[in-house]
């Protein structure tokens, strides 16, 4: 299957923005608040917790509203205004990460909570523009080729940022300095890379145009919650969904802090992180492939049990080796699953109200990204150890496996 121009230009803003993925919120920001917050006498244990909260607290705020917004960008041309609006918050509070003084630590986790607005909300409606450009036979493939692809471009500004990183900035930068320019790096990428879509991509399905469009929003929100048995399959399928990919992305961004307990150097940890994006590339192709060639629901469920195979994993974690394992396992499944999900969920949705419906999807996806992170920093803070804090992880991964394969007997249709 070849991808037409407006849905390559989709994929491209997973490109764009996964700067922002692997440089603040994977790689750098957390080696980075950690040292500014440990210089400024919070305890190693304490910094890794509060940089949870901090990943908690601004899913949170996005997560609230994401129905509502999801339902104001159903109307004629919003979705790509709102858009476009967080995320500009994205990009201007990526920069800002750069200039906040290393003596306000707590004002560096304000400003990361607040690219956090901008990043999870413009994702919100990047996913819900899945059912404009892409049919339902063609979902898994344009929705693998958008995490691929982002993980390649993920490669290509990771490998601009380690030129800085081991060259010290070509000699000019101390460690602080190569860390905000790297802030810098990720805004500049995310906003070169937005623009085919700014220019290509175009909403397909809407509602009619309404007088008073945020109490009309608000209104259809709750009809929704009050008629959800109407929605059944795709109301199972979120509760699966809230439980398993809580542990994905609790995995994703608490990766560093927990390698920097273990001991492992900061080098080795840009390594492992590039490798990780560069197997993940292939894999979430493999993962579209592997859907068309069996189903959706086969190639979640292999996500699910390779995740659950990884927290069990991190109860063995003792080397740099361990690690090295467990990252490349994470970097097999992290893209396909995730894609298969938005896939998956886009097939049972009714078109028209794609935005409201991928609100839904946001606010259980992300919402459930507050329990995670808490989850092992509470866990962290009560053992004194980080990779018991990570094996913990697997009893979201049960429960979202448990409720998922009831999923067929909920919904036979053909398209999932």
């Amino acid at each position: 299957m070849k991808l037409n121009k407006q849905q390559w230009s989709w994929v491209f803003y997973d490109w764009a923005n996964s700067s922002y993925g692997i440089i603040v919120t994977t790689a750098v920001l957390p080696v980075y608040f950690k040292a500014v917050a440990q210089a400024n006498g919070v305890s190693a244990a304490n910094a890794t917790a509060y940089w949870g909260y901090a990943n908690s607290i601004g899913t949170l705020l996005v997560s609230i509203l994401a129905p509502v917004l999801g339902a104001l960008a159903d109307y004629p041309r919003a979705k790509k205004r709102m858009l476009n609006t967080f995320a500009l918050v994205g990009m201007v509070m990526t920069l800002a990460l750069s200039v906040v003084p290393t003596s306000a630590w707590k004002w560096l986790m304000v400003v990361y909570i607040l690219s956090i607005i901008g990043y999870s909300g413009g994702n919100l409606f990047y996913d819900s523009f899945l059912t404009d450009v892409a049919p339902n036979e063609q979902m898994d493939r344009v929705s693998t080729y958008g995490y691929g692809f982002g993980y390649l471009g993920g490669v290509l500004a990771f490998i601009l940022f380690l030129v800085l990183q081991l060259t010290n900035g070509f000699g000019q930068l101390s460690s602080y300095g190569v860390a905000r320019w790297s802030f810098v790096l990720a805004a500049v990428w995310w906003i070169i890379f937005y623009v085919p879509l700014v220019k290509n991509v175009h909403q397909k399905y809407a509602l009619k145009p309404s007088g008073q469009p945020v109490r009309s929003s608000f209104k259809r929100v709750w009809s929704t919650l009050k008629h959800i048995r109407n929605y059944r399959a795709a109301a199972w399928f979120l509760v699966a969904y809230f439980f398993y990919i809580d542990g994905v992305d609790t995995i994703f961004t608490m990766a560093t802090s927990i390698g920097m307990d273990m001991g492992i150097s900061t080098t080795t940890l840009m390594l492992v992180l590039l490798v990780v994006q560069l197997v993940a590339f292939p894999f979430s192709l493999l993962y579209g492939w592997l859907a068309n060639k069996t189903s959706t629901r086969t190639g979640i469920l292999l996500g699910i049990v390779i995740y659950l195979g990884i927290c069990l994993y991190a109860l063995r974690l003792s080397s740099a080796v361990d690690f090295w394992v467990l990252a490349v396992l994470v970097g097999t499944s992290q893209g396909g699953i995730q894609a298969l999900s938005r896939s998956y969920f886009g097939r049972l949705i009714p078109k028209e109200s794609g935005s409201e419906f991928f609100g839904f999807y946001n606010i259980l996806g992300k919402f459930s990204a507050v329990m995670g992170p808490v989850l092992v920093g509470i866990v962290t803070q009560l053992t004194g150890q980080s990779t018991i804090g990570a094996a913990s992880l697997s009893i979201l991964f049960v429960i979202g496996l448990i409720i998922f394969l009831a999923l067929p007997k909920l919904d036979q249709t053909k398209s999932v």
